[in-house]
């Protein structure tokens, strides 16, 4: 259990910040930067929960729970001695992606072909999910960065790459299955 007594430790002020394995860091480096990304990525699911209700409600509450567990095993570089912790740190796994590909071809299904790329918008959710979306790709392309120097958590990176593609089908869905999104017109304004 996590227990916050205090807010403020005033050890970042000097520009660094401590890892999951106690490590010290500059607050830029690649590793913040990632799960710095996928805590924001959070954020933004937050808001398209407020806009959610029923199933779609519960599998966002079920991801932003899945980024705590993301930004916890990005924030922790021992993958190599994960067995040797007195703690193991908390890992993804690849359940939690086989979760988000069931739950993409099931909305999928319901979802005409597309003809057109579609431009972010529609509903109130979708537009957030859009969002979700796209922060989710940012934070893709910082894990895949800090894995160019550093290991990281393979289904950690699957997840991040299945997530994206996950909002793109359940904005669809928020846009009345599909019926209200609002299609690219190439050109359309030359």
């Amino acid at each position: 259990m996590v227990v916050l007594s205090k807010i403020y430790t005033r050890t970042g002020d000097g520009g660094d910040t401590a890892l999951g394995n106690g490590a010290r860091v500059p607050k830029a480096d690649p590793r913040v930067e990632a799960y710095g990304t996928v805590d924001e990525a959070n954020a933004t699911f937050g808001l398209a929960r407020m806009h959610a209700t029923g199933d779609l409600a519960d599998r966002i509450a079920r991801i932003q729970n899945d980024l705590f567990d993301l930004g916890a095993d990005l924030c922790n570089p021992d993958i190599g001695r994960d067995a040797e912790a007195a703690h193991p740190p908390l890992r993804m796994v690849p359940s939690q992606t086989a979760r988000l590909e069931a739950e993409i071809d099931e909305m999928n299904g319901r979802l005409a072909p597309l003809r057109s790329f579609i431009l972010p918008g529609g509903t109130p959710l979708a537009a957030h999910l859009h969002l979700c979306r796209t922060v989710s790709r940012r934070a893709e392309r910082h894990a895949q960065a800090l894995a160019r120097g550093e290991e990281v958590n393979a289904a950690a990176m699957t997840y991040l790459n299945r997530l994206s593609d996950w909002c793109f089908c359940a904005a669809r869905i928020a846009n009345d299955d599909g019926a209200g999104d609002i299609l690219w017109t190439p050109g359309a304004n030359r």
